[in-house]
């Protein structure tokens, strides 16, 4: 019995842990468009997307809903240039 109980309690410590070390990582993406710089060449041209491109939309990727509804920002996010360019890094374009 006591067995049965130990093990159950490191199962929800261990589930405890990674669901805070997420929340965490979540916590630490700071919403801000002019992160996404490094993509306005693939963005505005037919250049790929470059590596700090990718890496940049996959860390603002949680901000994305956020821009779409912002006026100021919509335009740009919400285009099929920056969709093409997201698919090419492998990032989900979200569904707001």
């Amino acid at each position: 019995m006591k067995r049965v109980s130990f093990v159950a309690f490191c199962v929800v410590a261990l589930v405890v842990v990674v669901l805070s070390g997420e929340t965490r990582k979540a916590e630490a993406v700071t919403c801000a468009p002019t992160e996404l710089s490094p993509c306005l060449p693939a963005i505005t041209s037919s250049a790929p997307p470059s590596a700090g491109c990718c890496s940049k939309l996959k860390e603002q990727k949680p901000c994305l809903c956020g821009y779409l509804k912002d006026p100021t920002f919509q335009q740009y996010i919400n285009n099929p240039k920056t969709k093409q360019v997201a698919s090419t890094c492998g990032v989900a374009f979200p569904k707001c």
